[in-house]
């Protein structure tokens, strides 16, 4: 198996978990949450939390590792995003998916001080989610698109 292709699959496998648990933390959980009293959602938040927390760094961490191995190949579009359109697209992306991994360092360090509130947690989620949904459009816009 040829590095670039371990990369991907590997990459797709990472994405399919962490886009997994962000879609079901939104859609799913937002609304389960409104119809069950706190006694029991609470306990379902923390459970689902303290999994995450031992789950999400691992697959970050590979979603993160594979991209890079990804990247490299397409090193010369990304030298000169402005010369292409495969470039610009994927400069997006990688920005986008930066920011994704800025907004998971701030949940991990509020998460340690005590100060991860639900409402902060809920932009949270809301912005990855809205990042992702960009990311996964990005993602087959690149070869599907050229200017």
């Amino acid at each position: 198996m040829n590095h670039y292709l371990l990369m991907n699959l590997l990459h797709l496998f990472a994405a399919f978990l962490f886009v997994g648990v962000v879609f079901f933390e939104v859609l799913f959980l937002g609304s389960i949450r409104k119809r069950l009293p706190d006694a029991i959602i609470r306990p379902i938040e923390k459970a689902i939390g303290q999994r995450a927390v031992q789950l999400m760094p691992w697959t970050l961490l590979l979603l993160y590792g594979s991209g890079v191995g990804m990247a490299w190949r397409y090193r010369a579009a990304l030298a000169d995003p402005l010369g292409n359109s495969f470039g610009l697209l994927l400069a997006v992306k990688i920005a986008l998916a930066l920011s994704v991994f800025g907004h998971f360092l701030t949940a991990m360090a509020l998460r340690r001080r005590g100060r991860l509130i639900a409402g902060a947690s809920k932009r949270i989620h809301i912005s990855v989610f809205c990042h992702m949904l960009g990311i996964i459009l990005l993602a087959k816009l690149m070869f599907a698109l050229s200017w």
